[in-house]
């Protein structure tokens, strides 16, 4: 994938990192990490700047998000509970567990869209659940902006800095990356354990 990605990049230039980042939100297996740190590297070798690449990559983000907040923007409320409705007993879920997670995105979401920028994989995946609670648009556009400016700046520079040892770059990044999926995946298994803990002891 990796030489797909340097390909695009060299043939469409700012096209090429605006389209391919867009594609990362709405595909995460696509390594922004990589696109961004080669961009970087690419603007000591080509005339486009870090400037440049920046600003195309945040654009390429934010367009990205947007659809998945559109997506979101289907998965009301009311539809998530017609499906609990009919499917929350194979499930073991209830109205009232979708009501408290929409309290809690409610509640924090402005944080989770911004910190979640910040972080492999779910840095695409939050902006559906803001689309579905309805943040406020201004709002998540802001937020995902600067998120999303703060991530593409400091790779983008990183590759910049580093030049031609780009790839060095991408190898600590997928070690931060495996962490972060070792972790989400160990707090999935102690929600699971959790909740269905609670829900045995209330049957009871």
């Amino acid at each position: 994938m990796e030489n797909w990605i340097i390909e695009i990049m060299n043939q469409f230039g700012y096209i090429g990192v605006f389209l391919l980042i867009m594609l990362e939100n709405l595909f995460p297996p696509i390594p922004s990490e990589v696109i961004l740190t080669f961009g970087g590297f690419m603007t000591t070798t080509t005339n486009m700047t870090v400037l440049g690449i920046i600003v195309f990559s945040t654009l390429g983000s934010v367009l990205g998000a947007l659809v998945l907040y559109g997506i979101g923007l289907l998965l009301e409320e009311k539809k998530l509970n017609a499906i609990i409705d009919k499917y929350g007993r194979f499930l073991r879920l209830t109205r009232e567990d979708v009501h408290k997670a929409y309290a809690w995105f409610d509640k924090y979401g402005a944080w989770a869209v911004f910190l979640c920028r910040l972080v492999p994989l779910v840095r695409s995946l939050i902006s559906i659940p803001a689309g579905s609670v309805r943040m406020n648009i201004v709002t998540f556009l802001l937020l995902t902006t600067v998120g999303s400016l703060i991530w593409n700046t400091a790779l983008v520079n990183i590759g910049a800095a580093v030049g031609a040892s780009w790839e060095t770059i991408v190898d600590y990044m997928d070690i931060y990356s495996n962490i972060v999926y070792a972790a989400l995946f160990l707090l999935a298994v102690l929600f699971i354990v959790l909740y269905i803990r609670k829900k045995f002891w209330k049957g009871q």
